[in-house]
């Protein structure tokens, strides 16, 4: 039976796996991007002591 794990990276030896890594890049680069703007946004309307429950201070939000 056949596996297939959609988690792991074409191998870039063959052309498919070069072209698959060139699309896939910066898809993945940009779900980053909009996962840590979101995550920002959220901890912006937090309270100074809800910041401070979770460990964080206000200026730490941009380090995020």
């Amino acid at each position: 039976m056949a596996y297939f794990d959609p988690t792991t990276r074409a191998s870039g030896s063959t052309l498919a796996g070069k072209i698959t890594a060139f699309l896939t890049r910066p898809a993945g680069a940009l779900a980053d991007w909009n996962d840590r703007r979101v995550t920002r946004k959220a901890l912006s309307k937090l309270t100074d002591r809800e910041l401070d429950d979770i460990g964080l201070s206000r200026s730490e939000i941009a380090d995020i």
